[in-house]
C-alpha cells in the first residue's frame, strides 16, 4: 500500500510535499495508518487529537495511545479536551455535529497559530460511500451525491482512494497498533447501521461496489462542474451587486428553462431552506420576503434583493443625537464635522452647511411618514417618499438610508444622497461647516 499511496500522492496531492501538515488523529485504525504512511514518506507532520469526553475512560486511553505514538515517531502533538455535550446543548446541535464543529474550529485555530498549510483527515472510500447513502436516505441535492471532497480549502483527505479493507491489511502487515472504538459496532447511529447492515448486502449484490461507486462519484462530480459553469453564466447575466446588496433580475430568471432549479443553485450558499417560498417570491407583491439564518431575500418590483439579515432590520424608531461640541460620531453612521474657510470638495459623501443655522442637538434617524425636504439643486420642497421613488430607491436602500436633521426634526441631509438647500452655504454665510461620511477601508 505504501507504493500505491506514494503514487496517489504524486498524481493527486503533489502540493502536500514540502508543506507543514497537521494530521487529525483519533487513535483509530484509519488515522494511525495515515500517520504511518506520511512518516514513511518523510512528510513534515504534526498530530492533533481531540478528547470529546464522551466515552469516559476509553477517551482517556485514546489520548494516551496517540501521545505514545507521537513520542515513538517524534511527531509534535497537540491535544485538547471538549465538553461536547454542553456545547451541543447550548447550540442545539446533535452530539455528532457538535463534535465536528469543535474539531474543525480547533484545527483552524492551530493552522493560524502554528502556520500549518493543510490538515489531513483519514476519510477513506468506505466513509465516502457511507456518506453518500446517508445523504440519500435524508434527501439531498447534487452536492450530497458527489461524496466527500478530496480537498476542501485547507482540509485534504489523501486516503479517499483506499478501502477500509486495504487500510486494515496494511496495518496488520506492518504490526500497527491502534485503538478500536467500541461504539463503532453499535447500530445506534445511522452511519453504523448503514456500515454494518446495508453495505454488506449491497456488496453481496455487487462485490465491486466501491469501484462502481467511485466511477459514479466521478461522473456526478463532472456533471456538477458542468452545472457550476452554467450557473456562472447565469450569474453574470441575471445578477448585479450594489452596496453589498445582490440584485436578481426576475424577468431573466423567469426566462430560464427551470427558474426554481436555477434559484436554488444561485442561492444555496445563503442557508435558505424554504425553497417553495423562495420560488414564490418571483410572483409575489413587492415587499414580500423570505429569511434564512443569515440572509434576507426581498421582492422589490422587478428584482429579488439579497442581503445579510443583520444589515437589513426593519426601520428602527431609535434616534441618535449629536451635541454641538462633537466633532465626530460613530453611531449609527461615521460622521465627521469640521469648520472650514472654503468649499473644497463636492461629492455625495460630503456637504457644506451654514453652522449658524444649525439647531443642536442634531438628530440622525431613519425616515418617517410625512418627511419632506428642499433638495439642493431643485425647485421647491419634495416629499421624501417621492424623492425615493424618482431616484428609484429599492426597498432595502430606503430602509438603510439615514437622515441628518436639525433639533426641530427638519431634514438637513439625506446622507450620501442629497442635501437640503435651506442650510446650504450662501454669500452671507460666515461659519462654514463641512460634514462628511468617513469610510473605513
Amino acid at each position: 500500500m505504501l507504493q500505491k499511496f506514494k503514487k496517489h500522492i504524486n498524481a493527486n496531492f503533489p502540493f502536500l510535499k514540502d508543506k507543514k501538515l497537521l494530521i487529525a488523529i483519533s487513535g483509530g485504525l484509519d488515522s494511525v495508518v495515515l500517520t504511518t504512511l506520511c512518516n514513511q514518506l518523510n512528510f513534515d507532520i504534526s498530530l492533533a487529537h481531540c478528547n470529546f469526553n464522551l466515552r469516559g475512560k476509553e477517551s482517556d486511553l485514546d489520548k494516551e495511545s496517540v501521545v505514545k505514538l507521537s513520542q515513538k515517531s517524534s511527531n509534535q502533538i497537540f491535544t485538547i479536551h471538549f465538553n461536547t455535550e454542553k456545547y451541543a446543548k447550548e447550540n442545539k446541535l446533535s452530539t455528532q455535529i457538535a463534535a465536528r464543529e469543535l474539531r474543525y474550529n480547533w484545527f483552524q485555530e492551530l493552522i493560524t497559530t502554528h502556520k500549518f498549510d493543510f490538515v489531513l483527515t483519514a476519510h477513506h472510500a468506505d466513509d465516502n460511500l457511507e456518506t453518500f447513502l446517508i445523504n440519500l436516505t435524508r434527501g439531498t441535492g447534487l452536492d450530497g451525491f458527489t461524496g466527500i471532497p478530496k480537498v476542501n480549502g485547507n482540509i485534504a483527505r489523501p486516503l479517499l482512494a483506499f478501502s477500509r479493507e486495504e487500510i486494515a491489511a496494511f496495518a496488520k502487515t506492518n504490526n500497527i497498533v491502534w485503538r478500536e472504538d467500541a461504539s463503532n459496532a453499535s447500530t445506534k447511529y445511522i452511519r453504523n447501521k448503514i456500515r454494518h447492515q446495508v453495505i454488506p448486502s449491497l456488496k453481496e449484490i455487487n462485490p465491486n461496489l466501491l469501484d462502481s461507486f467511485a466511477k459514479t462519484s466521478t461522473n456526478l462530480q463532472e456533471s456538477k462542474q458542468v452545472i457550476e459553469d452554467r450557473i456562472s453564466e447565469v450569474f453574470e447575466d441575471c445578477i448585479t451587486t450594489k452596496n453589498g446588496i445582490i440584485k436578481i433580475d426576475i424577468h431573466k430568471i423567469r426566462e430560464l428553462s427551470n427558474p426554481k432549479a436555477y434559484l436554488y443553485q444561485l442561492l444555496k450558499g445563503y442557508n435558505f431552506t424554504e425553497w417553495n417560498d423562495v420560488y414564490n417570491l418571483l410572483s409575489a407583491q413587492s415587499g414580500k420576503q423570505v429569511f434564512s439564518k443569515t440572509h434576507r431575500l426581498l421582492k422589490d418590483r422587478d428584482f429579488l434583493l439579497l442581503s445579510k439579515s443583520n444589515e437589513t432590520k426593519e426601520v428602527r424608531e431609535e434616534s441618535f443625537f449629536i451635541k454641538e461640541n462633537e466633532l465626530e460620531t460613530l453611531n449609527p453612521i461615521h460622521l465627521v464635522f469640521e469648520s472650514v474657510q472654503e468649499i473644497s470638495t463636492e461629492n455625495k459623501q460630503t456637504i457644506y452647511i451654514d453652522k449658524d443655522l444649525l439647531k443642536f442637538p442634531l438628530i440622525v434617524r431613519k425616515r418617517e411618514n410625512g418627511d419632506y425636504f428642499y433638495p439642493l439643486g431643485m425647485q421647491g420642497k419634495k416629499k421624501l417618499s417621492k424623492y425615493f421613488k424618482d431616484e428609484k430607491f429599492s426597498l432595502l436602500e430606503k430602509e438603510n438610508t439615514w437622515l441628518l436633521c436639525n433639533s426641530d426634526n427638519k431634514i438637513i441631509w439625506v446622507i450620501n444622497y442629497r442635501q437640503d438647500k435651506r442650510l446650504s452655504i450662501n454669500k452671507n454665510s460666515k461659519n462654514l461647516l463641512k460634514v462628511l461620511v468617513k469610510v473605513i477601508n
